[in-house]
């Protein structure tokens, strides 16, 4: 029996000429259609139905889509978030779902480190200055005495109390599921309230899960609670921050700098307000992108893909 099999992930797809005699040996036909960074659904739709299983990306795997695929027999999610897939659906279909779960928690939280340390010294700046033939000097921010919020306490946000606590700051941690006593004695972070987060905190951090209830986490409300010149870093989902209202916040003050690896669309869009200002550095969904991370959750995401197709390796 040959299978055919659905491939979106960009990770991947770079990586696909690695494992070719892998699925050949195994007659699973694969598919790897040109994609920037996900399909979209009308995309999805029109060809889902030739499929048996897919190895996703953020993709939008919707009731719908779903539906659509007749054949499917397994979702594997490249990754850790499966917002992007309606688990209901696949469930009441009888479609497999799978993620790769506590992947990738040193690659972010490095690249969430990098982030504050470029908000609080502008080194991008310096370097932009440098390559034009300038020679900028401005003052930037001592990270040691500073509070840290990280909202959401996973595996990614614990890493990111690490590096938080190894340059000297306070952290303080909210997630919807409490933090143990240990993780707090044992990490150095102290469990409080959002609230308490947003009004107390110097840098916030944002590792969470999108979910239903989550979807714009932080809007005008939010960002009124938090401090005058507060630095936001997000390397979790786009969705969570409302763009409107952070642009509001950018403008006022009140947000002194955002770095975002993440937006509500992607890639960002030309016209999109976020643009215009240069306290903003942006990144490009790119958080968890090593070499030795790619080729790890390659090897998971292609074992659940088995695993659905009844072909465990």
């Amino acid at each position: 029996m040959t299978w055919n099999v659905l491939i979106t992930c960009p990770h991947l797809q770079k990586t696909i000429d690695l494992y070719r005699s892998f699925f050949a040996e195994r007659n699973i036909e694969i598919v790897v259609p040109s994609i920037v960074q996900q399909m979209s659904e009308a995309e999805l739709l029109e060809i889902i139905d030739q499929f048996d299983g897919v190895i996703a990306g953020d993709d939008p795997f919707t009731a719908k889509v779903l539906a659509q695929g007749k054949r499917l027999k397994i979702v594997a999610k490249w990754g850790i978030g499966v917002d992007s897939i309606d688990r209901d659906a696949a469930k009441e279909l009888g479609i497999l779902v799978k993620n790769t779960p506590d992947v990738f928690s040193d690659e972010v939280a490095d690249v969430a480190l990098g982030y504050i340390i470029l908000l609080a010294r502008h080194l991008h700046k310096l370097d932009q200055s440098v390559r034009s033939g300038g020679w900028l000097q401005i003052p930037g921010m001592t990270l040691r005495g500073k509070t840290l919020g990280v909202i959401g306490v996973g595996s990614i946000g614990r890493g990111i109390v690490k590096r938080g606590v190894a340059v000297g700051m306070s952290i303080l941690g909210y997630d919807v599921m409490p933090i143990p006593d240990t993780v707090q004695t044992e990490l150095g972070v102290k469990s409080v309230s959002f609230e308490d987060l947003l009004q107390q905190s110097d840098f916030i951090a944002l590792s969470c899960n999108l979910t239903r209830e989550n979807h714009h986490l932080l809007s005008h409300h939010q960002f009124d609670l938090m401090k005058p010149g507060v630095r936001l870093v997000n390397v979790a989902r786009g969705p969570l921050i409302d763009e409107t209202a952070l642009t509001e916040a950018l403008q006022s003050g009140k947000v002194a700098g955002a770095a975002l690896d993440v937006f509500e669309m992607e890639p960002l869009a030309m016209e999109s307000p976020l643009r215009q200002f240069e306290q903003c550095i942006f990144g490009t969904h790119n958080g968890s992108h090593t070499r030795e991370a790619v080729l790890r959750v390659n090897e998971m995401a292609i074992n659940n893909l088995l695993q659905g197709l009844g072909l465990e390796n």
